[in-house]
């Protein structure tokens, strides 16, 4: 029979990856893996523990979520200053806690700050993400000291199987995209190739020289190429309405 802290960590791998296909989008997942984060670690530490995560992904931009909008608002604080516990955990790969968030430490101005705001001690935990990718989990306590050396370990043990959760999410999320920016390409091919062959009809033209009829059109309109493919589709069929295109799923 499992213990106890096999049993839980198993129930967190089968949450995460129930999240991953019940889910829509990266944010969503974020807002319920912070949410089991943080209910994990409150009952490590039989205190309220909230968490929160930045996410920071190459040419996309930062996704914040938080399992409250207290935890957000203090991970906030760290992103504003750009100094932090969080972001050394992301360069070092290992984690951070701040003990006490008003004793001294090496971000004076970032502890001040949160500690006035109620969160007494902090601990980032770095997630493996790849190259393209990276985040890490703020945990927050009302209290000084609530991450002792066992709840750091549950803390990363949690960070491993989240890591790998969300970076299933993050490829199923960009294989989407990928699909629809395909899907959106074949629309516009499709009305630049409709317009062409309206041109050549209409003119007695080779393909080539309804192409270069179209390209010049959308210079001297300072218009996109499928938008004036659009409204040449348009015009021939009494309509302002864009053709209707069918793609398979």
């Amino acid at each position: 029979m499992l213990d106890v802290d096999t049993e839980e960590q198993h129930e967190n791998f089968q949450r995460l990856h129930q999240l991953i296909a019940g889910t829509d989008d990266v944010k969503s997942f974020l807002d319920g893996m912070t949410r089991c984060a943080a209910a994990t670690l409150s009952r490590a530490t039989q205190i309220r523990i909230e968490c929160a995560v930045t996410l920071w992904r190459r040419k996309r931009a930062v996704t914040l979520a938080g399992s409250s909008d207290e935890a957000i608002l203090w991970d906030g604080i760290e992103q504003g200053l750009g100094d932090g516990p969080a972001l050394e955990t992301l360069q070092t790969g290992q984690p951070v806690v701040v003990a006490d968030t008003s004793a001294d430490n090496p971000w004076p101005k970032y502890t001040s700050t949160i500690a006035e705001a109620g969160a007494r001690s902090v601990l980032a935990a770095p997630l493996e993400l790849g190259h393209d990718a990276s985040a890490a989990l703020n945990f927050f306590a009302p209290e000084a000291g609530a991450f002792t050396k066992d709840v750091v370990n549950e803390a990363m043990v949690f960070a491993d199987m989240a890591g790998q959760a969300l970076r299933l999410a993050l490829r199923i999320a960009t294989a989407d995209l990928l699909t629809e920016d395909l899907k959106a390409a074949m629309a516009r091919r499709t009305v630049i190739d409709l317009s062409t062959g309206i041109i050549m009809a209409e003119n007695n033209c080779t393909q080539e020289e309804a192409f270069a009829f179209l390209h010049q059109a959308s210079q001297n309109r300072n218009q996109k190429l499928h938008d004036v493919a659009g409204s040449i589709i348009a015009e021939r069929n009494g309509t302002t309405t864009a053709p209707v295109n069918h793609f398979d799923d």
